[in-house]
């Protein structure tokens, strides 16, 4: 049944004009479905309010949508709504630790043995399985922990790309000398902060290839693995860098002095590219690169794998749902979510090339660290066990009101917690 309805919904023609379809009215196997979806505003964007859009024209399923208040709040939500059985048809909600938190098997159907997992790569596979069964599907792009950074700059002063943590430096010195600030700081929001020490992930997993499960059973940890450490430590290298206004300044402040070329680098999750991109003169005035290590060879990119839409297991309309992201999925409709929404990074479609209106800094930048195969996710993808303080010591560190070593040990304390409370044996 399930193949000749897919076959009904893929038979509808497009027409001139991206997503625009029309279909007579028996061609809409599901006319008449509403299914319910619950995400966040980020999530609940506009590509995906024209993608959902455009598979109702096809197929007649109307999502009716509930938005996910996010954060804290939103993550006891959930989890109240699985104890009381409580699910929309579907929903988004975060790939890796935080999904061991929700304990999955309890609400989310597995979709291993759906069609649709054949097109999404390792990486982001690894982020939805847990003991062997898979949950998730992508909801948009990746997006990596990075530097952002204005082109035009280095332009002016002759700078390259740096490859190693000691050629960033060296960048950032040649910029103060000649008046500029080198490094954007966002103490006052304080999530931000932590971007420079996540996004220094892959340079520990390139030393140190076991780190992520011996972090996991407790025998690794940050203060004890020198390239662990390093990574709380390089925030004291960029102290004398900083804007002036590090401890107050804000994301939007961060996204304006970029986009102006007020600062020149910034340690933010590519999410910020649209708005960052907003305010500049011109796009390829924007590039990105990965946080530098010390092996010029490898110089790679740790990537945030997307939200991910969840199929309630015991939903009447499984059916529908799959029928729903069958056309998620297909070309036309990844091309429309992003012509209308852009990329935060490179796709997790295998084999998808991202449309030429997305901007070079993803669909260059970004896309050469994964071409490249220099590219590995974040370590709460491949670890569940994750501090609360994450961001309070980065601020700390960040405005040299504590050391990188005193900051990796206390982080390590802040873990144990966490490894605890999930059943881990931690000393």
């Amino acid at each position: 049944m399930y193949k000749k309805v897919m076959a009904l919904a893929l038979a509808g023609t497009m027409v001139m004009g991206v997503g625009s379809i029309t279909v007579m009215a028996e061609d809409k196997p599901f006319d008449g479905t509403t299914l319910t979806f619950w995400a966040g505003n980020a999530e609940y964007n506009d590509g995906t309010k024209a993608v959902f859009d455009a598979i109702e024209e096809q197929t007649g399923i109307h999502v009716e949508v509930e938005i996910n208040p996010g954060g804290s709040e939103g993550d006891n939500i959930i989890k109240t709504r699985i104890a009381s059985n409580d699910l929309p048809d579907f929903l988004c909600y975060n790939s890796g630790s935080k999904l061991y938190d929700l304990n999955p098997s309890r609400a989310f159907l597995d979709i291993s043995d759906w069609d649709i997992v054949q097109k999404f790569d390792d990486a982001f596979l690894s982020s939805v399985t847990i003991d062997g069964a898979i949950y998730g599907a992508p909801q948009s792009s990746t997006q990596a922990g990075a530097v952002i950074y204005y082109k035009p700059d280095y332009e002016e002063l002759g700078l390259e790309v740096p490859h190693t943590w000691d050629d960033f430096v060296a960048n950032c010195q040649a910029l103060a000398d000649a008046g500029k600030t080198p490094v954007y700081f966002t103490g006052g929001e304080t999530w931000a902060t932590q971007v420079l020490f996540l996004g220094d992930y892959y340079n520990i997993a390139a030393e140190y290839p076991t780190f992520a499960e011996e972090y996991t059973a407790g025998t690794a940890k940050y203060a004890d693995i020198p390239v662990a450490t390093r990574s709380w430590t390089k925030y004291e290298d960029l102290v004398d860098f900083l804007n002036a206004d590090k401890s107050a300044a804000t994301v939007e402040d961060g996204n304006m002095a970029i986009g102006f070329g007020e600062a020149t680098h910034w340690f933010i999750l590519t999410q910020q590219l649209p708005q960052i991109i907003a305010n500049a003169d011109d796009p390829d005035d924007i590039g990105v690169f990965g946080v530098p290590g010390d092996d010029p060879e490898n110089h790679g990119l740790t990537v945030w794998e997307p939200m991910s839409f969840y199929v309630n297991k015991d939903s009447a309309n499984i059916d529908a749902v799959k029928a729903f992201l069958e056309l998620y999925y297909s070309e036309d409709m990844l091309n429309l979510y992003f012509e209308t929404y852009g990329a935060n990074g490179p796709s997790c479609i295998k084999g998808y090339e991202l449309p030429d209106s997305v901007c070079n800094a993803v669909r260059v930048d970004m896309q050469q660290y994964f071409d490249d195969g220099k590219n590995t996710p974040a370590l709460e993808y491949v670890s569940p066990i994750k501090g609360t303080t994450c961001e309070q010591l980065t601020v700390a560190v960040g405005l040299g009101q504590m050391s990188g070593a005193e900051a990796a040990a206390a982080y390590d304390e802040d873990c144990k917690k966490s490894a605890v409370q999930l059943g881990y044996d931690w000393e």
